[in-house]
């Protein structure tokens, strides 16, 4: 079973590269936190904040590429997480065809957002409750 989440914030830290994203229940009150590298956080918070780029940076990039080769982007969904280390899928529609993208969360969530509207990003229910017991602990 998958829980649809929303970004809820963006936290960047000043003494080490690691930067923590946020993600709440959209119909509910739980949250964990996923810690990424400082590129995918300053590319998700600029598109957040509508801050405007001269040129396409990497996520843009990707989605341009999606949209030229007649891709839709339809959702994201972090469906493991093993060893500290989460993995997630963005889902593309290509004609009839559903195609399943590998990536990181940290990347997927910085093209979701890339989005309008953003696409909808949805957690396995099992990864969130593991995610909330190790974070508790």
């Amino acid at each position: 079973m998958f829980v649809q989440m929303e970004l809820s914030r963006i936290v960047f830290s000043e003494i080490n590269n690691q930067q923590v994203i946020y993600l709440r229940e959209v119909a509910g009150t739980r949250e964990f936190y996923i810690l990424i590298g400082i590129f995918e956080a300053s590319s998700i918070d600029r598109r957040v904040k509508g801050a405007p780029q001269q040129r396409p940076l990497t996520h843009d990039l990707v989605c341009c590429v999606c949209n030229e080769l007649g891709g839709k982007m339809q959702e994201i969904i972090i469906s493991r997480l093993e060893e500290q280390t989460y993995f997630a899928q963005i889902k593309i529609q290509h004609g009839e065809k559903i195609i399943e993208i590998d990536a990181r969360p940290s990347d997927a969530i910085a093209i979701a957002m890339l989005c309008q509207p953003p696409l909808p990003i949805f957690v396995e229910e099992n990864v969130l409750k593991q995610s909330i017991s190790s974070q508790q602990s």
